[in-house]
């Protein structure tokens, strides 16, 4: 092939008039191979470009033009440099490497036990391939902007949402198989769907074998090979970048549905793991630059997230790719948002410490191309850094898990906590009421994909992970679980009643909620894991979602659907401004709390199993009261007086469906003037 001296900017393969010009980092390389391939599942390069350090480098950026390449051209790169990890340098040229910024992989010959030994891993790499970003027809496509008030979430996984048989899809487990459950999650009424990890990944290592015998291997996702380049595992074909297309067909399906499509990027961590991890990309092109490693001791990773190594977010390469991933997920791929998992890593500096002004996280503010979208954090890092995501300015929401554990123990029936579940149920101020901060900064969350299942919180006390093969030493201990009498599945009529209303409760209290609610995808489908809450190896029927299970409990789905229904009817519960003791012009102020007396919430009350609310409605639409009985026995609640208007009972979950929640206009009119909550049950009114 005939090449030229090429640019060092923009990293990575671009395609140009008559080529592709390729760049790569690497400071502290002696020599750089560009690899050339026939085809994606081609074994040998058919060129190897030698890249000359005094005419193919700048600084440290390693760059060629190669005339006559084009879309889908394969390559993939070596790098030789000093093996001296006791000074942080890891360089092999025996390993074939992908690119950190590849847009589309291939892992036809993917054999990830190669990269863990020394030796060449030529026929069984990974290979990057060049991708003409513009070639995709949109078809008017845009952002759809929804208010992140106005946002119901509903956290998904690519592979586990349609691989089982009952799923019937064309292509299960792919981006394409999730298109064909649009009509499910549009009926469900959510307004985005948040992807678990949807880029490259191993899920062929071998973990460990279960109890079983049975192998297991990666299934979640966290620990990505690639941050730019969609999972091949989730394309139909790999064939002739189709990859990339299908993850936009999907994109493009559903916005025309009205849903958005939020991403799951932890940036926190790679798949490279610790010292004895695999070499794939960035531990081959530059280990010192990509890596947080630790102090005087440069053979050894910082690792605050348990996974083997830290990403540093706080040197300039890294802030730009963060930077530049994000972006290119944005404006080439039209997603509407991120869920960043242990965002806290982006705040942290070289060397680990907190950075007073993180760079990687001013870049996002400071960037036009993110302006408008969603930024959503799980800030927790093992190292203790803003546990509360106080990393996050403003415009990020974050994965509220007090509010998991404080609404599981009300629900539970744990006593003397009403007042911890009215700072939850009224947006968490005590915890994101910063400058600018609003109730939509709390993300709200019963369950997601680390823990029990929606079903499971209610039929197990405590964890079963033995299949994982870890002796149940792994997954959360804090549960605040409850079997309802028994452990598992049971035909028990009396536990399953129990059962239903403590579900339907779960459900109630999270649409009624401040805050941006997230549903975890199968919980309206009554979803078990058999008790297990950590399933991330388990790429099998425990995690995938069993939609003949849904059928058989249609009145999960129903009553999430009901309940979603009435949260986007009510704009009280989608609230801008924290509350500030306002009337409305009715007289009602804008929340007022209760106990089965009006105005006695019983904040001091250490036996208090019991909570209501009233809620003032904005001009023209109802007021809300709202009453929770998590004693074992019925209670009677004092109701408000609305001057001009009665109360309409709208959501009662003791009842079953269609009664535990009525559509607008079959609502039940309450004449008594306190109305009996059962045992176990939420009762909403309306006033009207």
């Amino acid at each position: 092939m005939k090449t030229s001296r090429g640019r060092p900017h923009p990293l990575g393969a671009t395609l140009e008039p008559g080529g592709v010009n390729f760049s790569v980092f690497s400071e502290n390389a002696t020599g750089v191979e560009l690899l050339l391939f026939e085809r994606h599942d081609s074994a040998e390069p058919f060129e190897t470009v030698v890249l000359d350090p005094e005419q193919n480098r700048t600084f440290h950026f390693w760059h060629v033009f190669v005339e006559g390449l084009g879309h889908g051209a394969p390559y993939a790169y070596r790098v030789r440099g000093p093996q001296e990890p006791d000074r942080g340098l890891r360089f092999d040229p025996d390993k074939v490497l992908l690119d950190p910024y590849a847009r589309l992989s291939s892992a036809a010959l993917w054999d990830p036990g190669a990269a863990y030994v020394p030796g060449s891993n030529l026929r069984s790499s990974l290979r990057s391939l060049v991708v003409d970003l513009s070639r995709y027809d949109w078809g008017g496509d845009r952002p759809l902007n929804r208010p992140l008030a106005e946002t119901v979430l509903y956290e998904l996984h690519v592979g586990g949402f349609t691989r089982s048989p009952s799923a019937k899809a064309e292509a299960p487990g792919t981006f394409l198989g999730v298109i064909g459950k649009i009509a499910h999650l549009k009926a469900l009424g959510v307004t985005a769907v948040e992807l678990m990890p949807a880029t490259l990944f191993d899920d062929r290592s071998v973990l460990r074998r279960g109890p079983d015998g049975k192998p297991l291997r990666g299934f979640w996702g966290y620990g990505s090979l690639s941050f730019f380049a969609p999972h091949p595992g989730y394309c139909r074909s790999s064939e002739e970048c189709r990859g990339l297309d299908e993850f936009r067909d999907m994109v493009k399906a559903l916005h025309r549905a009205g849903i958005e499509v939020i991403l799951d990027l932890t940036f926190g961590h790679t798949g490279e793991g610790g010292e004895d991890g695999p070499t794939v990309s960035m531990r081959g092109l530059e280990n010192g630059a990509y890596y947080q490693l630790v102090p005087g001791q440069p053979r050894r990773y910082l690792d605050y997230a348990g996974s083997g190594n830290m990403l540093n977010c706080g040197h300039p390469v890294v802030e730009r790719l963060v930077l530049d991933c994000l972006e290119s997920w944005v404006r080439d791929m039209h997603v509407d948002g991120f869920r960043l998992g242990e965002a806290a890593v982006l705040a942290r500096g070289e060397g680990g410490d907190a950075a007073a002004r993180p760079p990687a996280l001013w870049n996002m503010e400071l960037s036009p191309v993110l302006a408008g979208t969603k930024l959503i954090s799980d800030a927790w890092d093992g190292g203790g850094l803003c546990d509360r995501g106080d990393v996050a300015a403003s415009r990020w929401a974050e994965w509220n898990l007090r509010f998991r554990d404080d609404v599981r123990r009300f629900v539970r029936g744990d006593p003397g906590i009403v007042g911890s579940v009215a700072s939850r149920i009224a947006g968490s101020a005590d915890l994101h009421a910063g400058p600018g901060h609003r109730p939509c900064n709390s993300v709200n969350l019963v369950t997601c994909h680390a823990g029990l299942t929606l079903n499971d919180l209610v039929s197990y006390n405590g964890k079963r992970n033995w299949l994982n093969g870890e002796d149940n030493r792994d997954g959360s201990d804090d549960n605040f679980s409850w079997d309802c009498g028994w452990q598992g599945d049971t035909e028990d009529p009396e536990i399953e009643l129990l059962r239903r209303r403590q579900i339907k409760n779960f459900a109630a209290i999270l649409m009624l909620s401040q805050g941006v609610p997230l549903v975890c995808g199968g919980d309206e489908l009554r979803r078990t894991q058999g008790g297990n809450n950590n399933a991330y190896c388990q790429d099998n029927e425990l995690a995938w979602l069993d939609w003949e299970r849904g059928s058989r409990h249609r009145w999960v789905f129903e009553f999430f659907q009901a309940m979603i229904a009435f949260r986007r009817a009510h704009r009280s519960l989608q609230r801008a401004r924290f509350f500030d003791g306002s009337y409305n012009e009715r007289g009602l102020k804008d929340i007022s709390w209760h106990g089965c007396a009006l105005d006695h919430p019983g904040w001091s009350d250490p036996q208090a199993r019991a909570l209501a609310f009233t809620l003032a409605g904005f001009e023209g639409e109802d007021d809300l009261h709202v009453m929770m009985n998590m004693h074992w026995e019925p209670l009677y609640f004092e109701l408000p007086r609305v001057a001009g208007r009665r109360w309409l009972r709208c959501v009662d979950t003791a009842l079953s469906r269609p009664e535990d929640a009525l559509p607008p206009g079959r609502e039940k009119v309450v004449f008594e003037r306190e109305c009996r909550v059962d045992w176990r049950s939420v009762v909403v009114l309306a006033s009207r």
